[in-house]
């Protein structure tokens, strides 16, 4: 009897949701099943939303509207995609409002964003986790919405996407790994491009192994100030076992080691098993005497954990950018600077 109702549960476990599909594999590194949305196709419906900074010129939604549309979306707007009340893109409620609407829509299939900026650690309390987990699907974005984005695979486990805003830079590198991901259900390699240019060796986006090795875990991460930002909230995933991956843009030196040092005392380094940096864009040592720079900073907290670990990786405030799925299986080769996806992201 007691086989019975384990194989029974099982089988429940494994059930589709609308869009979506859970998994119930307790062996992933940070325990718990997750939830894989629905694979985007052409003609699907997607909204564009602003959860966090307002959006001053129009014309940034429309050239974020036409981008979806050229990888063959039809876009619905947000109620509140041109709100603002300072500098967010409306009121905490009339955003938060925006989110829940376009997971409760059964005609959305994906949830972009138009940009970053700050603001959606203040939505986390007005988000409905119970409605998202009943209508898992496609939500994307980076910056600020780590706050979203984390939030949601933990309350849930649905899988999240760290990946263009709708007013990045939607060049040929950073779109193959969206379509490839969101909208073709691969599990791919990602590598840092090896392009010489005019010169005699590789000078751009060169990869700088901190600890070589390679190691296996759930991808979780994001911008680093945000992460940090809710260090001590219900609202961030299980860390054991997680490869972790960060970036920031316009931080001092001291303030990417103050954050770190926060993680590490929240003793989220201890429990990870790999660790990838992307790009601090404009995080240089600046004029400050005596200044550590970031590699130092990097070398002082993650060489002595002993885990494979680079810096480097294209995730960032960048042209050329990673889609990193948020809570699925992945094995990372630090000295090749390469992550790959163990499962496809979508079903």
């Amino acid at each position: 009897m007691l086989n019975n109702r384990r194989r029974f549960l099982q089988h429940l476990s494994l059930l589709p949701l609308p869009f979506g599909l859970v998994s119930a594999d307790e062996n992933q590194a940070g325990g718990g099943p997750i939830i894989k949305p629905g694979r985007l196709k052409p003609g699907d419906t997607v909204a564009l939303i602003n959860p966090a900074g307002a959006t001053f010129n129009s014309v940034d939604v429309d050239v974020a509207r036409e981008t979806l549309g050229a990888l063959g979306l039809n876009v619905k707007l947000g109620e509140y995609v041109l709100g603002r009340r300072g500098y967010f893109a409306g009121t905490d409620d009339e955003r938060a409002r925006d989110v829940n609407a376009q997971f409760a829509d059964p005609a959305v299939r994906g949830i972009f964003t138009v940009r970053g900026g700050w603001g959606c650690s203040r939505l986390l309390p007005l988000v409905d986790f119970s409605l998202i987990r009943k209508n898992p699907k496609v939500v994307m974005g980076y910056s600020d919405i780590t706050a979203l984005l984390l939030a949601v695979h933990a309350q849930t486990g649905l899988v999240t996407f760290h990946g263009p805003v709708g007013i990045s830079s939607w060049n040929s590198y950073t779109v193959q790994f969206v379509r490839q991901i969101l909208l073709e259900g691969q599990a791919v390699a990602m590598t840092n491009p090896k392009e010489i240019g005019d010169n005699l060796t590789q000078v751009e986006d060169r990869v700088q192994v901190i600890t070589p090795g390679t190691a296996r875990g759930k991808l979780l991460g994001g911008n680093l100030t945000v992460l940090s930002a809710i260090i001590g909230s219900p609202y961030l995933p299980d860390w054991r076992g997680a490869i972790l991956f960060l970036e920031d843009t316009e931080e001092g030196i001291y303030r990417i080691d103050r954050m770190l040092t926060q993680l590490k005392l929240a003793g989220v380094l201890n429990q990870i098993s790999g660790f990838v940096f992307g790009k601090c864009t404009k995080c240089g040592p600046g004029e400050s005497y005596g200044s550590l720079t970031l590699e130092e900073v990097l070398n002082d907290h993650i060489r002595p954990l002993g885990i494979p670990a680079w810096l480097g990786a294209m995730i960032g405030h960048i042209p050329k950018v990673f889609t990193l799925p948020i809570g699925i299986q992945a094995e990372i080769d630090a000295a090749a600077g390469a992550i790959r996806l163990l499962e496809p992201a979508v079903v």
